[in-house]
């Protein structure tokens, strides 16, 4: 197969813009590549699709591709609500540090819960101070809620998932069969993903980057939320583009018009733990019977092996579990855990996905056989300490007036979007939707 397997070589792709991301490891370099490898593939998808007479070259801008790894989203005028649950954040325990996240209301639940304390700050820092980390961990999570112990990266290489992570590729095609491309005559140059339907069943954050991205490419992205499904401060940056329905799973009435959207999709991508589409009566084989000719990537936060392949994670968990926090403490010469200036694994995941699902579209339209991409926060973390530190320059760290495009009317408030980091000749990033909240849009393909 031809399918991506790795991030592109420095030199495949055009770099304009200066600057770097400061930080113990290479976010800015991850930044370029990841975003490049979007670049790659759909320049590759439009010499397969005969869009054009050659494939064309892609330009990564490193300062836009650095900002939009943290907000690509600015109010005009109003302020956006806290990204961070009060009770949410690091916490010393009595051998080390644990974070806890709590942003959804029965994670922060399931903590409160274990701790036995009320809901505030400080009654929790009293509690977590008496329990170990691993023992703290691991109880949370049997209660159903999410946390992690701060490891170094000697610990989480000698851990059986460390151990189990680092032996998974990085894009794991799995599953090859053949698959017909249906014909969309309005796709173009300019907009080579336009009339295609990707249906999006993700949540934070890598999972809504890479259906984002290909909006911004012309694609149909439909975003299905439980009912009343909010995501402070997050819906805004990822939103964009999409048409943002709601169903409720547990309804066998909605979940048969979960199934007619999925026949009707050209791209599913979701981010269901394993066994999680199973009990909404959607395994791999019904998904083949209700959709053959579909492109599917998924994600995980552990890895797809060893014994955390099940387990809830985040983007911040992760930087946890996998060392990068601690190397970011020695890093900073810092008293406490210091992640990454950005969400770096869910942003590096998300643009990989999309270039996942690009990379799939090329092969079906060679004929070659296409196989689901699996990709995992956890395996981006090794990739990401791999990453050559290798670029200097000035510190990035928000954006400037010149950094922003036009006005977006987004369903909060006026904003402005960060202008688009990649570009390809005779092909341009833009969306035709402005962000809006959960639930804007009814669950059909022709919601607009």
């Amino acid at each position: 197969m031809t399918l991506l397997t790795s991030l592109p070589p420095p030199g495949s792709y055009r770099v304009t813009g200066t600057g770097h991301r400061p930080s113990a490891y290479a976010v800015s370099e991850l930044a370029n590549a990841s975003v490049a490898a979007v670049g790659l593939a759909m320049a590759d998808l439009i010499a397969a699709l005969n869009l054009a007479a050659r494939a064309p070259e892609v330009t990564v801008d490193q300062r836009l591709a650095s900002l939009w790894f943290g907000a690509s989203f600015h109010p005009d005028g109003w302020e956006m609500p806290a990204l961070w649950d009060p009770i949410a954040g690091d916490y010393p325990c009595a051998d080390g540090w644990i974070r806890l996240h709590t942003n959804l209301p029965h994670h922060r639940a399931a903590a409160l819960s274990v701790l036995g304390c009320a809901e505030d700050r400080e009654a929790v820092a009293a509690e977590v101070a008496h329990w170990g980390g691993d023992p703290l961990e691991q109880a949370v999570i049997a209660a159903g809620g999410v946390a992690a112990a701060l490891r170094s990266r000697a610990d989480w290489q000698t851990h059986p998932q460390g151990e189990a992570v680092a032996e998974e590729p990085l894009v794991d095609w799995i599953k090859p069969r053949r698959v017909v491309l249906r014909d969309r005559p309005e796709a173009s140059l300019s907009r080579p993903l336009q009339g295609m339907r990707v249906l999006d069943l993700t949540r934070v954050l890598a999972g809504p980057v890479s259906t984002r991205t290909l909006a911004g490419f012309g694609a149909d992205v439909l975003r299905i939320d439980p009912p009343g499904w909010d995501e402070p401060g997050v819906l805004q940056e990822i939103s964009l583009g999409k048409y943002m329905a709601q169903l409720n799973l547990r309804s066998a009435l909605d979940r048969e018009r979960l199934k007619d959207l999925l026949a009707q999709a050209d791209v599913l991508v979701h981010g269901y733990r394993p066994g999680a589409l199973e009990a909404l009566g959607l395994d791999l084989a019904t998904r083949d019977a209700i959709a053959p000719n579909r492109i599917e990537v998924t994600l995980n936060a552990y890895g797809w092996t060893g014994p955390w392949a099940g387990r809830r994670g985040f983007d911040s968990l992760v930087q946890m579990s996998a060392g990068i926090a601690h190397a970011g403490q020695d890093w900073a010469r810092s008293d406490r855990p210091t992640p990454l200036p950005v969400q770096a694994l869910d942003h590096g995941t998300g643009y990989l996905m999309a270039a996942a699902v690009l990379s799939a579209l090329a092969a079906a339209a060679r004929g070659e056989e296409v196989a689901v991409a699996r990709l995992s926060l956890a395996r981006m973390a090794e990739t990401l300490v791999a990453l050559p530190k290798d670029l200097g320059g000035v510190q990035i760290h928000t954006a400037d007036a010149a950094d922003l495009g036009p006005h977006e009317d987004s369903g909060w408030g006026p904003a402005r979007r960060l202008s688009p980091p990649l570009s390809l000749e005779g092909c341009a990033m833009c969306w035709r939707w402005p962000a809006s909240p959960s639930g804007t849009y009814a669950p059909r393909w022709d919601a607009a």
